[in-house]
C-alpha cells in the first residue's frame, strides 16, 4: 500500500535582525472571525527537475535549495514565522489576539512516496485520498497558532514529481495573502533575490483608525472548546474543469436570459454548479437551499485596500433561494442572485461589519458555516501557474483536507488562461450524478 515516508522535519527562520521587524501585528475581525475554522492548505505539483535543471539550483538538493529560499522569503513575510498571542483581560474575561513577530519559524518537512506518478495523482476520476497527506497541521485550528506554527511547509517528492504543500494559519492570512507569499517564494527560489513583480506586503491596520480600537476583546475560552470532532460521511473530491470557451457559452447565456451584461463568468459558473448539485440532491421543491461565496473586498473599500496587505478582507455573500425558484427559472435568475449579492458587499457594509461584529463577536465553526449551503473559496485570479521555482510551471494545484465539508467548492484557475477549475468535495452518489447530469456536463470541457 502506498504510504508517505517522513525523512526530515525542521524548523526555518527569517534570517532578518529582529530590530528591523514590527514586533506586533493587531488581529481584525476579519481575521478573529475565523479562530474556530481549520488552517487554509494549498499545495502545487511539479514534474521533477531534470539533472541539469537541479544543478541550476547553485549546486544544492531541491529540499536545501527551498529552504534556503523559504528562509529569504520569510525575511519579507515575517509574520507568518511568529506566533498568535492570547492575551487574557481579567477586567471583563475577555480574551485579545495579535500575531507576535518571534520569528520561531515556519515547519518545514521533507516526505517521499516512491511508488506514487504525477498520473496516479492526476488520473484518477477523485482526487486521491492520499494528497490529503502532502499537508501539515491537518484538523489544527487557527486559534492554536498561539503555540503552532503559523505556516508548514511540506515538500513531498514522488516518483516522478514533487508536490510543494503549504499550511497556513487562516487568522493571518487570506487567499490573497497566501497567494502573495507562495509568488514571492517561488520568485525568490528561480533566482530573484528581491523579487521585482511582487511589492512587499502591507501589515499596517491603518483603514480601522476611527472605526474601532485594538486590541479587540473577544469573549473566547480555549477550555470551553469542544474537541469532540464529528465523523463526517463518507466525501469525495473530483476536479470539474471548464474551458475558457464553455465559460464565456454560460456567461453569454447567463446575461442573455436576464437582458443583462452585469453577469461575470464566475457568477454564470457557480450558478450552473449550484443547480447541478441541487438538482441531484433531489430535494423536496419548497426546501431552502444557500450558497455563500467569500468576497475579497481589498477593492471594495474606500479608500481600496492595498493588494498586499497581510490579513483577511473578506466578507460572505449568502444567496438564500428555494429548490423550485432555483431549478425553474433557469441559469440566468440563478447568476443574476448571486450577482446581486456580490455586488451588496460595499463599502459601507464592510465598515457595519466590523462595528457590528466589535459589540458582539461571532467565531462560526465548520459544521455553522457548511450547514445546507454549497461554500465557494478561493479565485481564478490568483496566480497559481506563475510558480515556476526554477524548472519549469506547476502542472496542478490541490488543496488539504482544512475547512472541506459536504458542499464545499473551491475555485482555480486552470492551466489554460481563461479556464477554471472547481475541486468540488461531496457525496460520491451526488458526484456520481453529476456525471450523469447532460445539462451540468455539456458546460465542462471535453
Amino acid at each position: 500500500m502506498t504510504h508517505v515516508r517522513y525523512i526530515s522535519t525542521s524548523t526555518v527562520q527569517s534570517a532578518a535582525s529582529p530590530n528591523e521587524l514590527t514586533r506586533r501585528i493587531e488581529l481584525t475581525p476579519w481575521d478573529l472571525q475565523l479562530l474556530l475554522v481549520d488552517h487554509i492548505q494549498k499545495g502545487i505539483l511539479f514534474f521533477k527537475p531534470t539533472p541539469s535543471q537541479e544543478k541550476e539550483l547553485k549546486g544544492s538538493s531541491v529540499i536545501d535549495h527551498l529552504k534556503t529560499s523559504l528562509s529569504r522569503t520569510l525575511d519579507i513575510f515575517y509574520p507568518l514565522a511568529g506566533r498568535l498571542v492570547m492575551v487574557e483581560n481579567d477586567d471583563d474575561k475577555t480574551s485579545s489576539f495579535f500575531v507576535d513577530c518571534s520569528n520561531l519559524g515556519a515547519q518545514f518537512v521533507h516526505a517521499m512516496v516512491d511508488d506514487l506518478t504525477v498520473a496516479d495523482i492526476l488520473d484518477p476520476i477523485y482526487v486521491p485520498d492520499i494528497v490529503n497527506s502532502f499537508f501539515l497541521l491537518n484538523s489544527v485550528l487557527n486559534y492554536e497558532g498561539i503555540s503552532k506554527p503559523l505556516l508548514a511547509v511540506q515538500v513531498t517528492e514522488l516518483a516522478d514529481g514533487i508536490f510543494i504543500g503549504c499550511t497556513a494559519n487562516h487568522c493571518v492570512v487570506d487567499g490573497s495573502s497566501f497567494w502573495h507569499f507562495f509568488n514571492t517564494w517561488s520568485e525568490i527560489s528561480r533566482g530573484n533575490s528581491s523579487p521585482t513583480s511582487q511589492s512587499p506586503p502591507i501589515f499596517q491596520r491603518c483603514f480601522f483608525d476611527g472605526i474601532i480600537d485594538f486590541p479587540i476583546h473577544i469573549p473566547f475560552h480555549p477550555n470551553e472548546i469542544s474537541n469532540e470532532k464529528s465523523i463526517p460521511p463518507p466525501l469525495k473530491q473530483k476536479v470539474f474543469h471548464f474551458s475558457k470557451k464553455k465559460i464565456a457559452l454560460l456567461k453569454a447565456k447567463a446575461n442573455a436570459e436576464m437582458g443583462t451584461n452585469n453577469i461575470s463568468s464566475l457568477q454564470a459558473v457557480l450558478g450552473h454548479l449550484w443547480r447541478s448539485v441541487v438538482r441531484n440532491r433531489r430535494c423536496s421543491a419548497n426546501q431552502e437551499v444557500h450558497y455563500r461565496v467569500i468576497v475579497g473586498m481589498r477593492q471594495r473599500i474606500q479608500p481600496p485596500l492595498p493588494e498586499e496587505y497581510l490579513g483577511n478582507a473578506v466578507l460572505f455573500a449568502k444567496v438564500t433561494a428555494t429548490v423550485d425558484n432555483l431549478l425553474d427559472h433557469g441559469l440566468g435568475w440563478v447568476a443574476r442572485q448571486i450577482n446581486k449579492e456580490i455586488a451588496s458587499k460595499t463599502a459601507e457594509e464592510v465598515k457595519k461589519f466590523i462595528e457590528d461584529w466589535v459589540k458582539a463577536p461571532n467565531m462560526p465553526t465548520l459544521s455553522g458555516i457548511a450547514s445546507n449551503a454549497l461554500v465557494t473559496g478561493s479565485s481564478p485570479r490568483f496566480n497559481v501557474y506563475g510558480n515556476d521555482f526554477g524548472w519549469g510551471r506547476p502542472i496542478a494545484v490541490r488543496s488539504g483536507v482544512g475547512n472541506k465539508f459536504d458542499g464545499k467548492l473551491t475555485v482555480f484557475p486552470g492551466v489554460e488562461e481563461g479556464s477554471m477549475d472547481f475541486e468540488a468535495c461531496l457525496s460520491p452518489e451526488i458526484l456520481e450524478a453529476m456525471a450523469d447530469d447532460a445539462e451540468f456536463m455539456e458546460a465542462l470541457a471535453s
